[in-house]
């Protein structure tokens, strides 16, 4: 008998917010629009981007105190992460992961070097189930034709599920939302999805309603200008709410939908980004259930990825033996998908590698440009030397002009040295990153290689080759 279903259903929005104070069109009537919002639509989770202020964080905290009395923001470098997390279930730890690259700090048009882009978690308790909820925004693309930070967004998408992988392994139910700045079959957004078994709200909803296809960036909104989704003309969809569940509970989205640009009696809409809200059902599994998840674990799936995992129907002769399987899998991923993960860590690893040839590059650049200036420093020494080594003799140079050469052979120096520093340490994490990446690419490999075609009129496995059969004996 299956367990009395709690809650029946989760409620999850997830919205970038553009609150850069004093930058931001109407910024303070639109949080106020956005709080008058959730506290009428009473979501059980709420996850926010673009929070940059902690003042307007806490004026939010303060109006949804009475629907959402648990929240958390995730404070990270200069002007902080803008992440924040609101729920109606207790919030019992919370955890911040910076990426290692986001930009550079000389690009302060973009500005997403001085927002320490990161990703946030939170554990909650939904009913008797663990819930793990995952709020992020990545770098921004910026132009699509000439994306100088696709390898930082691709080095961030790897980053951000090895995070959720290592992090949720004692999770019932799985929640990720937030602006990822990546298309649908973007690079970065294959990798995740992939490799961390999410699943898409808007492609695995039961019913829609919302933007054509799902947008959410579109070229009605008033705050878009068109050249930002050029080539475009319709809008696109960047911002994302993903999940998955676990052995012990099943999870479907039963709906899902975006805001359309307008709010109705206001002249503006919440966000330059459209809101999404998806409503989850949960599903507990009977302990039966878990208990024949388990063995399935510990008899089917050496040698597998175990957040790949799904339930498959049981035949029992007899509670009180080992469930028989009519089916038995050797391997919950397929050699396609095996091979399709390869392909994409591949793809990954030469943006990543290109990357790392144009941080070198830029390396060497400030390497050479700063040599050229303790060049320029020391002849500037040498002449003013002239006056102590030739007794009598004047200043060749007048003396502002001796000052400002110096000041400029300093700034030169100082400057090259500090992208020099810079430099070095996109080139480590790029490194890191590869060599990760490798390592994973090897491991797939190797497995692809020994994964065994299923017989689905043999349950039995062989032993790998090479390998004494005996030491597989089923009967052990």
């Amino acid at each position: 008998k299956k367990p009395n279903r709690f809650p029946p259903d989760l409620r999850v929005f997830s919205l970038n917010c553009w609150g850069i104070r004093y930058l931001s069109k109407h910024c303070p009537q639109r949080y106020a629009m956005i709080g008058d919002m959730l506290c009428k639509e009473e979501h059980d989770i709420v996850l926010l981007q673009e929070v940059w202020s902690e003042k307007d964080y806490l004026s939010l905290k303060k109006k949804l105190a009475s629907c959402h009395s648990f929240s958390h923001y995730f404070k990270s470098g200069v002007i902080g992460s803008g992440l924040a997390i609101f729920s109606k279930h207790r919030i019992h730890d919370a955890f911040l992961y910076r990426y290692s690259l986001n930009g550079y700090p000389y690009m302060a048009h973009h500005g997403d070097w001085f927002g320490g882009k990161a990703v946030g978690m939170a554990i909650l308790n939904i009913g008797r189930l663990t819930a793990h909820v995952y709020v992020t925004h990545l770098h921004a693309e910026y132009c699509r034709e000439k994306d100088s930070y696709l390898p930082h967004r691709v080095v961030q998408a790897w980053e951000l599920q090895q995070f959720i992988r290592h992090t949720s392994a004692g999770a019932d139910v799985v929640i990720v939302g937030g602006d990822l700045n990546m298309h649908p079959q973007d690079l970065g957004n294959r990798l995740l999805r992939a490799y961390t078994g999410l699943r898409d709200s808007y492609l695995d909803t039961a019913k829609f309603d919302g933007c054509e296809d799902g947008m959410t960036l579109i070229a009605d909104n008033p705050f878009i200008s068109k050249k930002e989704i050029v080539p475009f003309e319709k809008g696109i969809r960047i911002d994302y709410i993903l999940f998955k569940g676990s052995s012990t509970v099943n999870i479907q989205c039963e709906c899902m939908s975006t805001t359309k640009g307008s709010v109705p009696d206001h002249p503006f809409p919440y966000s330059d980004h459209e809101a999404l809200t998806a409503e989850l059902r949960l599903d507990p599994l009977t302990q039966t259930e878990i208990r024949s998840d388990k063995y399935m674990d510990q008899n089917c799936a050496e040698g597998t990825f175990p957040w790949q995992f799904t339930s498959v129907a049981l035949y029992k002769n007899n509670l009180k033996e080992p469930p028989k399987f009519l089916i038995c899998f050797s391997s919950p991923m397929s050699s396609g998908k095996l091979a399709e993960l390869v392909d994409i860590l591949t793809e990954a690893r030469t943006e990543v590698k290109v990357g790392l040839h144009c941080a070198e590059r830029m390396r060497y650049t400030a390497t050479r440009t700063g040599v050229m200036g303790l060049a320029l420093l020391f002849l500037e020494l040498a002449i003013a030397a002239v006056p102590w080594l030739a007794l009598g003799a004047e200043q060749p140079f007048p003396r502002i002009s001796f000052y400002l050469l110096g000041a400029l052979c300093f700034a030169i120096l100082l400057t090259t040295s500090l992208l020099y520093i810079f430099y070095t340490m996109e080139v480590k994490s790029l490194q890191g990153a590869e060599d990760q990446m490798r390592l994973a690419v090897g491991s797939l490999q190797e497995r692809l290689r020994g994964s065994p075609v299923v017989n689905p009129h043999n349950s039995q496995r062989g032993p790998p080759e090479g390998q004494d059969p005996s030491a597989f004996d089923p009967e052990e």
